[in-house]
């Protein structure tokens, strides 16, 4: 059966499968469906559906469970980031890469971000990134050294992979955490060991749609405190664009062409 792209989704209950008794018919919903999310209708896992909060719009549910979800689990299940520790953000104009700096900024953590423009570097900035780094034209090794004053960082949140994995490697302080979170920038890179053995660090896989399968009680736990944050202003949806479903292929064009900041919304008619 082929399938759709699309992570993200937020719209109305339609119908109710059977033994589901936590939703009702036209309750407003967000889920994390991992593929599928391009379409008019979705038929959902109950499990891994929330109710939206009263206060929270279908355009910012539609664009904060995957992203930032999976930046939650990175820093803080997996990580384990704290209010003082510095932060590395590779791909950080993206979606989980503006996800990652809310939330670190939210823990009171110092953010690095690093981007390919100047322009996705006065975004993060906007955003809330203590420092950037262009990763075009600057050394990344170099450039993390000269901003930690020699120390190195203690996370690394990596989205992209490819040839910035090393050198983001390479600037790990003693006992960091390298977070594998994808690989959107193309190659999935091959790691020199002796460099995990030096630092005394730690590389941690990051995969959110599996915590979500394996542990959905915190999950649920993890998206209830997304959502107070949502609330109280801590954290907000940075989109890119909100394009209409039949206009999926000019949302794809603008991914590709590396145009995004934040997130693309699609919009079904009716929303």
């Amino acid at each position: 059966m082929p399938f759709s792209p699309g992570g993200e989704i937020s719209g109305t209950i339609k119908e109710i499968g059977e033994g589901v008794t936590h939703f009702s018919v036209g309750d407003k919903v967000m889920y994390g469906a991992v593929f599928g999310g391009f379409a008019e209708e979705v038929k959902a896992n109950a499990k891994a559906v929330l109710k939206m909060p009263p206060t929270m719009d279908f355009i910012t549910a539609a664009s904060s469970m995957l992203t930032y979800g999976t930046s939650y689990h990175a820093l803080i299940n997996r990580a384990s980031l704290k209010a003082g520790e510095t932060l590395l953000v590779l791909g950080a104009a993206g979606g989980v890469g503006t996800a990652a700096i809310q939330i670190a900024k939210a823990i009171g953590a110092t953010i690095i971000a690093a981007a390919s423009t100047d322009e996705k570097l006065e975004f993060c900035k906007e955003n809330g990134a203590d420092f950037t780094i262009n990763y075009t034209h600057e050394n990344l090794k170099d450039k993390v050294k000269e901003l930690t004053n020699g120390k190195g960082v203690d996370v690394i949140y990596d989205p992209i992979g490819d040839k910035y994995t090393e050198p983001a490697l390479r600037t790990m302080a003693w006992k960091g955490r390298y977070l594998v979170v994808g690989f959107a920038a193309g190659n999935i890179p091959k790691i020199p060991l002796n460099i995990v053995l030096l630092k005394g660090c730690q590389i941690v896989g990051v995969f959110w749609g599996a915590f979500v399968k394996n542990e959905p009680q915190q999950n649920a736990e993890n998206m209830m405190t997304i959502i107070n944050w949502f609330a109280q202003g801590k954290l907000k949806s940075k989109i890119h664009g909100a394009y209409p479903l039949e206009k999926v292929v000019d949302a794809m064009k603008a991914m590709t062409n590396k145009e995004v900041k934040g997130k693309i919304v699609l919009i079904p008619n009716p929303l």
